[in-house]
């Protein structure tokens, strides 16, 4: 270990700084957030450090370096044009036993400023051992990405409750479980969602009588299959379930980001072979919460568009169990972007309109020759059983049989495949691509050749 790390408290401590440009700059409004008395020694102040200065947010001691300047400081900061200085200001600081950075000069420095993610109380530092400062801050903005807004706010409000956790639990073991099921429960989701009152309150409740567990049931959207259009909402759910049911259209790699230690239940519905009904994975979301888990119900695309979410959180609401949504990439907006097909256009397509093609008895999907303009894009969900009664349906209502459509397989994903042709070839096409798929039908699938950009599979 090139450095050790530590978090310096500089609350009214003298840091003295010596160069006042951009780079001083920089530096300078860390300390000033860490809450240090700032002491500069500059020929000059850039504007930013000139209107701290006239608000009496720095000291302006000096505009050249003497050594005396070190006596009674707590550390240095040294960002000037001159290696010479940089290096003689570095030997006046260590001799005098004193932590010194040179920016930009790891040889002149007994300390280094890592990639910062400020969630404070929170505070995580990256560093490269000065190595490489720049893959310090791309891994810095991997992990904020992932960090819930409110980090901060939930650690501030479990630094109120300390001293009481610690006089309820006396042994180190019943607090840290406690403290697991807090971070990881409805109290974490309450303080996400803005509901600090309410989560001060569950808290208290689970202090009281440790017995009882609160659970709750998270409906979150995995998007169209590609991991990468997952949200970062959606990720920071998954990594806290301790129970994860889901659909047969989530893709692998999805599930894999998931919490390791979470149990995987598979509840997916397929076309004339529904394993689990609706009414079970109502009931085992509600069983499961009831349990004081944390359910998170992962369904591909958005839940809120052909998912069922709607009547998977009305059972929820029934049994009086703490629900939230974390929405995700529909299907089509996901697959019309990765084939390059966009739903509306000023030139072909003025409106889009999802529906889906599980059509009733006596074809009422909706009013037909609502779904028979060429002005308008229509995008249907589970489509491929009944390809030939759409297809008929439409062209019977007046779409001219030549409008072009779009069949896709597995949009977005590796493998994704899709056959462009006319609206009476709809019931051939389906054949010779694999479930799930959408289709597309409107002037805008023109632009298919013209706009597609994701190719993965070799026969496209």
């Amino acid at each position: 270990m090139d450095y050790l790390p530590i978090f310096l408290n500089i609350k009214n401590k003298p840091v003295l700084v010596v160069g006042g440009g951009n780079v001083a700059k920089r530096k300078i409004k860390l300390l000033n957030e860490a809450g240090a008395y700032i002491k500069i020694v500059a020929n000059q102040l850039c504007i930013e450090l000139s209107a701290m200065h006239k608000k009496n947010q720095l000291e302006w001691i000096a505009t050249t370096y003497q050594s005396q300047q070190l006596e009674k400081v707590f550390l240095v900061i040294v960002a000037t044009n001159s290696s010479e200085l940089n290096h003689s200001i570095y030997q006046d600081a260590t001799s005098r036993h004193l932590i010194v950075n040179v920016v930009d000069e790891p040889e002149n420095c007994s300390f280094i400023f890592p990639a910062i993610i400020d969630r404070s109380p929170v505070i995580i530092a990256i560093s490269s051992s000065g190595t490489a400062p720049v893959l310090s801050q791309l891994i810095r903005e991997k992990i904020e990405a992932v960090l819930p807004a409110n980090l901060g706010q939930i650690a501030k409000i479990a630094g109120d409750w300390r001293n009481k956790v610690k006089t309820r639990f006396c042994r180190l073991s019943e607090r840290r479980n406690f403290w697991n099921k807090a971070f990881n429960g409805l109290f974490a989701s309450q303080v996400t969602k803005g509901q600090f009152n309410e989560a001060k309150l569950t808290l208290d409740q689970q202090l009281n009588n440790a017995n009882i567990s609160s659970g709750e049931i998270i409906l979150v959207g995995a998007g169209p299959g590609n991991s990468g259009l997952l949200t970062l909402r959606a990720l920071q759910v998954m990594q806290t379930a301790d129970v994860l049911l889901y659909d047969y259209l989530v893709s692998k790699e999805i599930l894999d980001l998931s919490r390791r230690d979470a149990d995987r239940i598979c509840v997916g519905k397929r076309a004339n072979n529904h394993s689990t009904t609706q009414e079970e994975i109502n009931s085992l979301l509600v069983q499961l919460a009831k349990q004081g888990k944390r359910v998170v119900r992962l369904k591909g695309g958005d839940p809120f568009i052909f998912g069922r979410g709607g009547e998977e959180l009305q059972a929820a609401a029934q049994a009086g169990i703490p629900f939230q949504v974390v929405p995700g990439v529909t299907t089509a907006l996901g697959a019309a972007a990765y084939t390059g097909i966009p739903l509306t256009h000023r030139d072909y397509a003025n409106s889009v309109l999802f529906i889906t093609g599980h059509l009733r008895s006596d074809n009422s999907i909706t009013d037909w020759s609502n779904l028979t303009q060429s002005d308008k894009t229509l995008v249907i969900y589970m489509g491929s059983i009944q390809a030939a009664r759409i297809s008929s349906q439409l062209i019977m209502n007046g779409l001219d049989p030549k409008t072009p459509i779009a069949v896709i397989s597995r949009g977005t994903c590796q493998d994704q495949k899709v056959l462009i042709g006319i609206l009476k070839e709809l019931e051939t096409l389906i054949q010779h691509i694999p479930t799930p798929i959408l289709l597309i039908i409107g002037n805008v699938v023109k632009l298919h050749h013209q706009l597609s950009w994701y190719k993965h599979n070799k026969n496209e």
